[in-house]
């Protein structure tokens, strides 16, 4: 007998095993075994299919990344309020741009390594920085002079 997971906000998940329905006072309730792993494996599932992600599992991704959608929009550089529209719209598909920088974001989450996540933060807040000089020095190989440097060479 198999259990629809609808609990996870997604449709299409089934379990075999590893949960247990008890009988209450209130009707049946089901006792899942190591929920976070159970959302490791969907989430890895999720990534792992080569069809778009639709608005439910981008939802689910984005809840186990522990983002808010404001952040999670700032990062794949998105408003806030289309983000909430691609969730919001369990059938239709996000944008394959999006939905690329979102797959690598959680596989890389996956791991505990948050360099992606890191780097498309500090980007989201570059989008935010007017533009400024570059100035590089080829001293010691070139490198660029960061702006206190800058400002005193050429106040």
């Amino acid at each position: 007998m198999t259990y629809h997971y609808t609990e996870s906000g997604l449709d299409n998940v089934y379990l075999l095993d590893g949960y247990t329905i008890h009988k209450t006072a209130y009707g049946k309730a089901v006792s899942i075994q190591n929920t976070d792993g159970l959302h490791k494996a969907i989430g890895k599932w999720l990534i792992a299919q080569p069809r778009p992600l639709n608005g439910a599992e981008l939802r689910f991704i984005r809840t186990e990344m522990e983002l808010t959608q404001r952040a999670l929009a700032g990062i794949i550089g998105a408003e806030e309020q289309t983000l909430r529209l691609w969730e919001k719209k369990r059938d239709k598909f996000m944008p394959p741009t999006a939905e690329r920088l979102l797959r690598a974001l959680y596989s890389e989450a996956l791991g505990n390594n948050v360099h992606i996540k890191r780097m498309l933060e500090k980007l989201a807040d570059l989008d935010r920085v007017e533009g400024g000089k570059g100035c590089f020095t080829k001293k010691n190989g070139w490198k660029p002079l960061n702006a206190p440097d800058l400002e005193r060479k050429h106040g």
